[in-house]
């Protein structure tokens, strides 16, 4: 017998990201998934800026 997998969908928000700013580099992280108050791309070692995406949310336990 199967059965359907009715999970519930996650509806995209705004939430607030670390962006690379390196033309040659795409990198990004979550602002509820850094952990200093020195945004350093983990890809290329640029500087990054804050910005926004429309993400599903996702909670970090580790985030005080």
């Amino acid at each position: 017998m199967y059965r359907r997998n009715n999970t519930e969908e996650i509806i995209p928000e705004e939430t607030n990201v670390w962006e690379c700013t390196s033309e040659d580099c795409k990198g990004w992280i979550r602002d509820n998934f850094t952990s200093n108050d020195e945004h350093v791309c983990p890809l290329c070692s640029s500087e990054m800026k804050p910005g926004t995406r429309m993400l599903q949310a996702i909670n970090n336990p580790r985030n005080y």
